[in-house]
């Protein structure tokens, strides 16, 4: 159920929440739209940044039942980081940077429970691509127990780049992929760390493998074919939490 204080909707509303600073999950458009609005706010959608999709105007219809205009955008709840600002700050209290990417999660109670788990390990922020990922909603918030309160999230344009700045800054990226062959217990988890989660439905993708420094899998000896992904994250983060108590 979407809250109402999320959604706003009708060209000019949709341009002021914009104009006015409001941080923007998504941002939804009818097929076709037009009105002498519609440059003001693509010129807007492009200086912010902001992701968006055309949709059916149905879409729209049964969102909103008043005058959408043809526009509907979602506020979040949280304020996205720069990952550079994070990855400084770490850095200059003299702490040892732990991320974890998610690469195409769309479930917003996985998001919130692996948000949860990343904050109670002690993960310094999570990665989010703008499109094809769960939004960070009410719904997310609630079900991250307030983690997403906490914990710094840094949605993406590019999740290729981001990888290759966090390789370049000196993290150790891995992967939890069914592909792999070493065990999560016996990777190397406690530097400079980036850890990887993938969708559901095809896990990581492989482009992102190919960057990985390691691919590691969780042994299963059960018949499911496999772990839900908020699951899965929550055994690699707490895995590395212990490598990085262990080695102090």
């Amino acid at each position: 159920m979407i809250k109402d204080n999320t959604l706003i909707y009708g060209m000019r509303p949709v341009i002021e929440a914009i104009s006015a600073g409001k941080e923007i999950d998504r941002l939804m458009l009818q097929h076709g739209l037009k009105g002498e609005l519609l440059p003001e706010l693509r010129k807007l959608i492009n200086e912010f940044n902001i992701p968006y999709q055309y949709v059916p105007v149905e879409k729209l219809n049964r969102l909103v039942k008043g005058n959408h205009q043809g526009v509907i955008c979602f506020i979040s709840p949280i304020m996205f980081q720069p990952l550079e600002n994070l990855l400084m700050s770490v850095y200059e209290r003299g702490e040892t940077p732990f991320f974890i990417i998610l690469d195409r999660i769309t479930d917003v109670r996985n998001l919130g429970a692996i948000a949860r788990s990343a904050e109670c390990a002690g993960a310094h922020g999570i990665v989010i691509p703008e499109k094809g990922s769960a939004p960070v909603n009410a719904d997310a918030v609630k079900t991250s127990a307030g983690a997403l309160a906490n914990i710094p999230v840094h949605r993406s344009p590019n999740l290729k780049n981001t990888i290759d700045y966090l390789k370049s800054s000196g993290l150790s990226i891995v992967a939890a992929s069914e592909k792999g062959t070493t065990p999560y217990y016996s990777a190397s988890l406690n530097g400079p760390l980036a850890v990887i989660m993938g969708s559901e439905e095809d896990g990581v993708s492989p482009e992102y493998l190919k960057k990985c420094d390691q691919v590691v899998n969780i042994p299963m000896r059960g018949s499911t074919g496999s772990l839900n992904v908020s699951v899965a994250a929550g055994i690699l983060l707490f895995e590395a939490l212990r490598q990085q108590t262990t080695t102090g």
